[in-house]
């Protein structure tokens, strides 16, 4: 079993994220959808505003597996929670035990930050990934489907009349 080390990513690994998402892109079969740069991932993990973090996972000094995620809020719990955007090892490093330790440092983080929940999907396809995460102690929710609205169609919703009067202010 290889020896790795997982730390908090920094701003000079922006290029080495960006090459995983990829790997995870082409795993998912998803390339065609990866339409983000370098320049947006540093402002959006490391800017003034910063939107996500993300951890990285190095093995004989070459990145093997990240995790990218951010808060959410439960308004049942009233706690903020932290939602696992991504968490990919590459083929070859499977197996080793980096995706349980990424999970238990994201979880370890949770609690730091009394977080009442830790969430993320799974592809439906993804049979191994589901069985791991059953084994760590996820449930799988049967009931609850994503929804999401982006390229041309978030404009498109944005702009409909929403017929109430609102402020902004």
């Amino acid at each position: 079993m290889a020896e790795f080390t997982l730390r908090p990513a920094t701003p000079t690994d922006v290029p080495v994220l960006l090459m995983l998402i990829q790997a995870l892109a082409d795993y998912e079969k998803l390339s065609h959808v990866v339409t983000g740069n370098g320049e947006a991932l540093k402002e959006h993990l490391f800017g003034a505003k910063p939107y996500a973090e993300a951890i990285l996972v190095q093995s004989g000094g070459q990145a093997v597996g990240f995790a990218l995620f951010f808060h959410n809020y439960s308004t049942f719990l009233t706690k903020p929670g932290l939602y696992i955007e991504d968490l990919f090892v590459l083929p070859e490093f499977r197996r080793q035990g980096i995706g349980k330790a990424m999970l238990v440092y994201i979880a370890q983080l949770a609690l730091d930050r009394d977080c009442g929940r830790l969430e993320w999907a799974v592809l439906d396809w993804n049979e191994s990934a589901i069985a791991f995460y059953e084994y760590m102690g996820a449930t799988v929710l049967p009931d609850w489907r994503i929804c999401r609205v982006m390229g041309d169609s978030l404009p498109q919703l944005a702009n409909q009349e929403s017929g109430l009067r609102e402020s902004r202010e």
